[in-house]
C-alpha cells in the first residue's frame, strides 16, 4: 500500500508537473498550448493559491531564471520557499476561509490592478485555492461567507456546486481576478477536479463562468439552505437575480482573449502511476475509468463488496487492485469528526466483514482527510472485529460521521502530514486470494 500511494505522489509532484509544463527557449516562455515573447513583456508576476502553491511558485521562478519580478503565493500549510527564490508565502485557512486569506486575496487583487498591456500575470491554482482567496463582493462579509461555506460543506453539495454559489459571493472568482487587469494572463493548474475544468478548480477566477445567479440560488435552494443564509447574502443574490448586480464573465467576454490556462497535472496521471506501482508489486490493476462522486459511505460499501467477492472466488488468478480516482462527499448527519476518505474505509471494512485476504483505502493525496491530521485510512476484513474488542460499534460510527474516533481508537489511519500537492482522492481495493487458489 506505501509503494502504491508513494508512486501516485510522485506523479502529482507539483515542481515536477510544472517543469514538464514549461519552458524557456532563447527569449519565449512556452507551453504546450501557446508562447510568449519575453523581449515584449515588460514585467513578469507570479500569484497563486492552492495546497502546491509553494512548490508550483519554485518551479515556475527556476524556469524564468530571475525574469520574475514579483511572486506571492498563498497555501493551506506552511512550507519552504528558500531564501534567494524570491517568492513570498502566506498561509491562510482552509477549508474555512479566514481573515489571512482575505488580505492575501486582497494583495493578489492589487498586484493585477498594477499590471499594464504589456505585462504578464501567471496565476497558479492548485486544491484548496477557493477557501484560500477569500474576497467578499461589495455589501458582503468575511463572516458571511465563512458561515455560507460552513452550511454547503456539511450539506453534501459538490466541489462544483460550492464554487457556483462562491462565485456569485466573490469579486476574484468566476473570472474576476482576469477582468481586473489589463496584463496577459497565463494560468498553470494543477487539477483537483474532474474534467480539470478550469470554470471549477479554484472557483475559476481568471476562467469563464458558465454558472448564474440563478445557478447559485437553485442550488442553496435545493439542499435546503435559503432560508438559513446571512440576510446579505440573500438580498445579494435577489439583487443578482434581478440584474441589479452584474453577472461573472461569460466565455463569450473579450476578456479571456488574453487569458490561457494549461493543466500541469490531474488525478488521472497519479491513479495510473498507482496502478504501475501495484504491478511492480505483483497486483493485476483494474481501474475504475470515470472520476467516482458521490456519498463516501455508498461508495465505500460497494467497493468492499466488490473486494469481497472477487476474495471468495476461486478462481481468481492472482492478486488485484482495483483503482478509483476521485472526490467523494459527506452529507454530514451526526457529530462526530472523520472526511471523506476516512468515511469510504469504514463503509468498506463493514461490507468486508469477516473475509480475509481484503483491504480498503481511501486517500487524500493532500495528506489531510477532512477536518483532521489523516489522510485516510486503511480497513480489512477484521477491521469491525476489532473495533468490537474495543467496544466500537463500526456502523454506529459511521452513522455519527465518527471515522476518525473510529480508526483512531481501532488502528488503520494512514498519517503523512501535509504532501504538498493535492490531485484528489484515491481509493483502493487490496485483493490476495489464499494460495490454495493460485
Amino acid at each position: 500500500m506505501r509503494r502504491i500511494l508513494q508512486a501516485a505522489l510522485d506523479a502529482a509532484d507539483p515542481y515536477e508537473a510544472v517543469r514538464r509544463t514549461l519552458s524557456l527557449k532563447g527569449h519565449s516562455l512556452q507551453t504546450a498550448n501557446c508562447a510568449y515573447d519575453l523581449r515584449r513583456i515588460r514585467r513578469v508576476a507570479v500569484v497563486g493559491a492552492g495546497k502546491a502553491a509553494i512548490p508550483m511558485a519554485r518551479a515556475v521562478s527556476d524556469v524564468l531564471r530571475g525574469r520574475v519580478e514579483s511572486a506571492f503565493v498563498v497555501t493551506a500549510v506552511a512550507g519552504k520557499v528558500g531564501p534567494k527564490s524570491g517568492i513570498e508565502a502566506a498561509v491562510a485557512g482552509h477549508p474555512i476561509p479566514d481573515r489571512r486569506g482575505l488580505r492575501a486575496a486582497q494583495r493578489i487583487l492589487e498586484t493585477a490592478l498594477s499590471l499594464g498591456s504589456e505585462d504578464l500575470l501567471i496565476v497558479l491554482l492548485s486544491g484548496g485555492a477557493s477557501s484560500l482567496l477569500p474576497l467578499p463582493d461589495e455589501g458582503l462579509t468575511l463572516a458571511d461567507k465563512q458561515r455560507v461555506t460552513r452550511m454547503l460543506l456539511r450539506s453534501g453539495a459538490t466541489i462544483a456546486e460550492l464554487n457556483a454559489v462562491r462565485k456569485h459571493l466573490s469579486a476574484i472568482k468566476g473570472g474576476g481576478l482576469a477582468a481586473a487587469t489589463r496584463a496577459q494572463v497565463l494560468t498553470l493548474i494543477l487539477s483537483d477536479v474532474g474534467g480539470d475544468d478550469p470554470g471549477v478548480i479554484g472557483s475559476g477566477p481568471t476562467a469563464p463562468d458558465r454558472t448564474t445567479f440563478l445557478d447559485a440560488a437553485r442550488i442553496l435552494r435545493r439542499y435546503g439552505l435559503w432560508e438559513r443564509l446571512p440576510a446579505p447574502v440573500r438580498i445579494h443574490l435577489v439583487e443578482g437575480l434581478a440584474g441589479w448586480r452584474p453577472e461573472t464573465p461569460k466565455p463569450q467576454s473579450r476578456i479571456f482573449r488574453r487569458v490561457a490556462h494549461v493543466v500541469v497535472g490531474h488525478n488521472r496521471l497519479a491513479l495510473e502511476a498507482a496502478a504501475a506501482g501495484a504491478g511492480r508489486s505483483g497486483y493485476e490493476s483494474v481501474l475504475i475509468e470515470d472520476f467516482v462522486t458521490g456519498e463516501a459511505a455508498m461508495v465505500g460499501r460497494w467497493m468492499g463488496e466488490l473486494g469481497k467477492n472477487l476474495a471468495g472466488r476461486a478462481a481468481l488468478p492472482g492478486p488485484v487492485c482495483v483503482l478509483a480516482g476521485g472526490e467523494l462527499t459527506v452529507t454530514v448527519c451526526g457529530s462526530g469528526k472523520g472526511g471523506r476518505a476516512q468515511e469510504f474505509a469504514l463503509a468498506a471494512a463493514l461490507a468486508m466483514h469477516g473475509s480475509s485476504g481484503v483491504w480498503a483505502v481511501g486517500f487524500g493525496t493532500d495528506g489531510r482527510d477532512g477536518p483532521t491530521d489523516a489522510a485516510g485510512a486503511m480497513a480489512d476484513g477484521g477491521t469491525v472485529a476489532r473495533g468490537k474488542k474495543k467496544r466500537l460499534a463500526a456502523a454506529a460510527a459511521l452513522t455519527r460521521n465518527d471515522s476518525y474516533r473510529f480508526f483512531k481508537k481501532v488502528g488503520g489511519h494512514i498519517i503523512t502530514g501535509s504532501t504538498g500537492t493535492n490531485v484528489n482522492d484515491l481509493y483502493m481495493i487490496l485483493v490476495k486470494p489464499h494460495k490454495r487458489f493460485l
